[in-house]
């Protein structure tokens, strides 16, 4: 008679187990050397700030600038931007600046109880148009290339709907920005969140909250097959380090300024207003086809955060007339980390904003554009700018 045991191999069983124990003790002798979590290290300095927010100019080194207008990356509230600068060797930014541009990122800070009544409005006629403002001083140039990422990228779309006059070339990556769809769980739930309850009892949002959502869309492989994943790379110092990179990032979530949260989620989730056409920011109402800048739209065919159906509508709703749609074959953090990313979108991105830096880029027949809402300035209100030395990553 058989027992239930009788089909292991036990020699195979004792080498495997004891394998796994050699990781583990090596492993931890690796953590144990580990005195940081090195991110964002790409060199940049210091060059204006307002209240949390601090806006950085990277440091180009060896590469001769082959596009004339500086480009402002805008990245998501909701995370922390270092991701597209995560590890040397897997960095969007380090790429760009080895192909030429001149960039400058936003870094947004970490909102407190005393940011809580923060809008919409504030963010984009406030912060990000002070910040756009001080580049093109510092710069002297009368527009900026305007990059938004995720919910950056909505906010950049929105922005430049408001203040076209400021803006050279859009790009947005994996950007929400037609919510009816309901492809992705994230779409699903924030459909019937009760974002009125939250801002009500936390008034700024706490990003352990918010991160929790996030890991419950796919939560066996964020919550349980990764770390099982993890085992496999503990025996490589570089291969852990790298993992380590990415737990920081993902468990480094700002909070969320109530008001604007409230906003986000109740006229562009709930609503569908931006797409419809009647978003509301400050005292206008947002009109995508006053963006009639250059459009370069990027989007993830594999994106379970940012659906493809979300980001693909922008294309139909400005009045560009050079406009690409662009496919990337992968997720949603692939985009920025992934190493098809290093080798195809960074050289993509750099090549389609050098071909247009002239602002002469061959176009299709020309479609009349709607008359450009009128710009809305808010009082910079402790803000300067500054010239310190250059920061070191954080």
């Amino acid at each position: 008679m058989k027992t239930p045991f009788s089909a292991f191999d036990a020699k195979a069983m004792m080498q495997e187990l004891g394998e796994l124990n050699t990781k583990l003790i090596k492993g931890s002798e690796f953590l144990t050397e580990i005195d940081e979590i090195d991110v964002g290290t790409a060199p940049k300095e210091l060059v204006y700030e307002e209240d949390k927010l601090k806006l950085y100019r990277y440091r180009r080194e060896g590469s001769k600038q082959t596009c004339g207008v500086p480009v402002l990356i805008v990245y998501a509230l909701v995370n922390r931007q270092y991701m597209l600068d995560l590890q040397p060797d897997r960095s969007l930014i380090r790429n760009l600046l080895k192909l030429g541009l001149d960039v400058y990122i936003i870094d947004w800070g970490y909102p407190t109880k005393v940011d809580m009544y923060l809008t919409m409005d504030d963010y984009i006629n406030g912060y990000l148009d002070n910040c756009v403002d001080a580049i093109r001083d510092q710069a002297k140039c009368d527009k900026v290339n305007l990059m938004g990422i995720c919910q950056g990228g909505t906010f950049s779309a929105i922005y430049s709907a408001l203040h076209p006059e400021k803006v050279q070339n859009l790009v947005t990556l994996v950007a929400p920005i037609d919510f009816a769809t309901n492809d992705g769980l994230l779409f699903n739930w924030s459909k019937f969140m009760n974002v009125d309850a939250l801002v009500e009892n936390y008034r700024v949002i706490p990003g352990d909250i918010l991160n929790e959502g996030f890991l419950m869309l796919m939560p066996f492989n964020l919550n349980i097959k990764k770390y099982i994943d993890m085992l496999d790379v503990m025996e490589d110092k570089e291969k852990l380090l790298n993992f380590l990179r990415m737990e920081k990032w993902i468990f480094d979530s700002p909070g969320q300024a109530g008001e604007c949260l409230r906003q986000f989620v109740k006229d562009c989730y709930q609503g569908n207003k931006l797409a419809k056409g009647e978003l509301k920011i400050g005292d206008h109402v947002v009109d995508l086809k006053n963006i009639t800048m250059p459009l370069l739209n990027i989007y993830a065919s594999a994106d379970h955060l940012v659906p493809p159906a979300a980001t693909k509508p922008l294309n139909d709703l400005v009045g560009s007339d050079d406009k690409t749609l662009y496919e990337f074959q992968g997720g949603h953090i692939g985009v920025f980390v992934g190493s098809r990313s290093q080798k195809e979108l960074a050289p993509a991105i750099a090549n389609w904003l050098t071909e247009r830096d002239s602002g002469k880029a061959p176009k299709t027949k020309a479609v009349a554009p709607k008359k450009a809402a009128a710009s809305t300035k808010v009082k910079k209100s402790a803000a300067k700018v500054t010239g310190k030395k250059p920061a070191k990553g954080k």
